[in-house]
């Protein structure tokens, strides 16, 4: 009799998992709550498929603050490296971005998808679509709701790969916590992660600058050492983007301990103070201030207006006042935005719960992998990476668990 493995979520975990397991003969369904596998995926490759990141494994590590020794573990089975030549098998080159960051040739998602998906079928790997697991039964049967109703299915292992709770709409919305709460596994509440963040903006900043861009600044959460260089957006709630998304964990934290997060953005991170004020204090004659911000030290529309939003206007003229904001304009973070918005999310089954093969300790043959999983990583080929690794650990896991059985 063939051995059964059901893997509850198409995302790269899940198929990663159904990879490692077929390979070594293991049959493989993959249940997928919505009309297809990989959405998320899909939706996180529109803009460009970041699928990895060029790091030094090390510096790579590092990224993921607070379970580098528990991911370390993963990407030591299945790394960055690892990861392009698995592209490579499906027919995806890669080059390395100006930034390091590591994408497709064609930038694009679909192909590597389809690519994949097609390979899995042809190995025997079966699809199940619109299938959304709610529970196991009394009997230990996998109970899923379909368009014809509640269905049970039996499988020798099963693999949760369900993700977390960001973008809710593409299939991952949580409920598994629950579930597995009450079967007594302990998991960290699900929190926004790469997510933006809400500030308190005049009306005049809400309505005249969202969706302005805050180019070539540096970031620095009040009381820490190091400034992050890049890049993000005014938005009508507060700041978003990439340079804001890097800082979430530690901002989401100091929120829960104060109440609020105060960030120091440095505007012009390549002129010192005493270069501006000395620019600032040259005679502006008819110019506005906005024009002579512009025109004496280079300073968009963007900076300016939060330039103005942080000063009273009787310090628009101190040229010390604005050189001073301009280096650290100190931006208070009231909270983060709803999960469901996020990128990504922090929170999971804690790993306590896991033994090294990713498997439940509290219920044997059932393994979990990707953002299920207590960490989290910022963007910038971090967050797959990881996710497909841990599908590569917990695939394997279930093949020597289910070897030990039979």
């Amino acid at each position: 009799m063939s051995t059964t493995l059901a893997i509850i979520g198409g995302g790269p975990a899940g198929l990663m998992a159904a990879e490692t397991a077929r390979a070594s003969g293991i049959e493989v369904d993959v249940y997928d709550a919505m009309g297809s596998v990989g959405r998320k995926f899909l939706i996180a490759g529109k803009g460009g498929l970041n699928l990895t990141h060029s790091d030094d494994f090390e510096t790579f590590v590092a990224r993921y603050r607070g379970r580098e020794s528990d991911v370390r573990s993963w990407l030591n089975k299945f790394d960055a490296t690892a990861l392009r030549t698995f592209a490579r098998g499906l027919g995806i080159d890669t080059f390395i971005g100006s930034s390091g960051r590591v994408f497709p040739i064609d930038l694009k998602a679909a192909p590597f998808l389809r690519g994949w998906v097609r390979r899995l079928r042809a190995q025997g790997v079966r699809f199940h679509v619109h299938h959304r697991f709610s529970d196991w039964d009394a009997n230990g049967a996998l109970v899923f709701d379909t368009p014809d109703g509640a269905i049970q299915r039996h499988a020798d292992a099963t693999l949760l790969a369900m993700g977390g709770g960001s973008w809710p709409q593409l299939g991952s919305n949580g409920a598994w916590v629950d579930v597995l709460r009450t079967r007594g596994i302990e998991v960290a509440p699900l929190q926004a992660a790469n997510c933006g963040f809400e500030v308190d903006w005049s009306e005049p900043m809400r309505s005249r600058h969202a969706g302005a861009p805050l180019k070539r600044i540096a970031a620095r959460l009040d009381g820490a050492g190091t400034a992050v260089a890049g890049e993000c957006v005014i938005s009508a709630y507060g700041l978003e983007g990439s340079l804001i998304y890097a800082l979430s964990g530690p901002v989401r934290e100091r929120i829960v301990a104060d109440g609020w997060a105060l960030l120091h953005l440095d505007l012009l991170p390549e002129r010192s103070t005493e270069q501006l004020v000395a620019a600032l204090a040259r005679e502006r004659g008819k110019r506005s201030i906005g024009e002579h911000l512009r025109r004496s030290i280079g300073l968009d529309a963007a900076k300016s207006a939060l330039v103005f939003e942080l000063l009273p206007r009787t310090e628009w003229i101190n040229p010390g006042r604005v050189a001073a904001t301009i280096k650290q304009a100190s931006v208070r973070l009231l909270r983060p935005r709803p999960l469901a918005e996020a990128i990504s999310s922090a929170g999971g089954v804690r790993f306590a719960a896991l033994d090294e093969g990713l498997m439940l300790r509290a219920m044997p043959g059932v393994f979990c992998a990707g953002e299920m999983i207590d960490w989290e990583a910022p963007t910038g080929g971090y967050l797959l990476t990881a996710s497909f690794a841990s599908g590569k650990v917990a695939g394997a896991g279930a093949v020597n668990w289910l070897s030990q059985q039979h």
